[in-house]
């Protein structure tokens, strides 16, 4: 009961600091928190497909807010033991303008018909597990790189490599769990007067599980720490979200998000699928090889 107040606590204190933290002054998505169930679980494999749909979506690029569909959002993992490789990326972006709000970037095309369309970004990380199996908190470092888009003219996002690095931590209290990273991201910018933004990238999250429910409350940003705007297309992001996912091998996840920057969109819903794989079957060993540790049958009799 103790660790169940505790962690109700700490849910309670991320929800408030997420709500009454002043607004900041883009890249559309901050980066997803790492997903520790890809070293709880003993097949070495995870994959994920999912879509979104968000309104009031800021795109400071083009100069316009409207509504971004993403459509086949795929995210997947393969792990050797305390090393986890994790890429994900959008198939297709899909914008649609509602309202003008400052003039584009240079180099940014009018949307066709009032739609835009893109992929991205692309994602790409390393996760390396510091501690061991069955301690009360774990830690990870994980680092990569980003491609938020393929093509400056679209105004979704910037065709420049970015790149992040973060620690992140877990401690676990009975059915809940607690996560948090921190780390730094350093971004591309298209302004020739200011062409790298060295950016705080963060996640906090409890979640609780009930066999195969388990819901989550969490809190995902970037800061870039200036007194003035950032420049366009890395400006602060703070969403605050809120999941279900039901199902531990094979999954369905729900999640809600609700954006806290002017960058960020004011409203948002995700739905998502996804599995773990077994490691592949060894191939059955010879007949004159040790099986199991035990050694080979009697020799056949002699033919006479």
């Amino acid at each position: 009961m103790l660790a169940l107040a505790r962690a109700a606590g700490v849910a309670c204190i991320l929800a408030a600091a997420a709500l009454f933290v002043p607004p900041l002054a883009a890249q559309l998505r901050p980066l997803d928190p790492f997903e520790w169930d890809a070293f709880d679980s003993r097949e070495p494999i995870r994959l994920g497909l999912g879509v979104a749909v968000y309104e009031g979506q800021r795109a400071s690029l083009a100069g316009v807010r409207g509504r971004l569909w993403e459509l086949g959002l795929v995210r997947a993992s393969w792990r050797t033991g305390r090393v986890l490789i994790e890429a994900s990326g959008t198939a297709l972006r899909v914008f649609r303008d509602e309202a003008r709000l400052e003039a584009p970037a240079d180099g940014v095309s009018a949307g066709a018909d009032g739609r835009r369309r893109d992929a991205g970004d692309w994602e790409l990380a390393t996760v390396v597990r510091l501690t061991r199996d069955r301690v009360p908190v774990d830690l990870a470092l994980r680092f990569g790189t980003r491609l938020p888009t393929t093509d400056n003219r679209v105004g979704l996002e910037r065709d420049a490599t970015d790149f992040f690095a973060l620690v992140a931590a877990r401690w676990r209290a009975g059915r809940f769990t607690l996560s948090a990273e921190s780390g730094l991201g350093i971004h591309g910018t298209r302004d020739p007067g200011f062409e790298q933004s060295d950016l705080w990238l963060y996640a906090f999250a409890v979640e609780y599980r009930h066999d195969w429910l388990m819901p989550r409350i969490g809190l995902v940003g970037q800061e870039d720490g200036l007194d003035h705007r950032a420049p366009r297309g890395t400006e602060e992001l703070r969403e605050l979200r809120l999941g279900l996912r039901a199902g531990q091998k094979r999954w369905v996840e729900l999640l809600l998000v609700h954006g806290l920057e002017p960058f960020s969109p004011a409203a948002g819903l995700a739905i998502g699928v996804g599995l773990v794989l077994p490691q592949r079957l060894a191939q059955r060993p010879a007949e004159d090889t040790l099986v199991e540790g035990r050694p080979p049958g009697p020799p056949p009799p002699p033919p006479w």
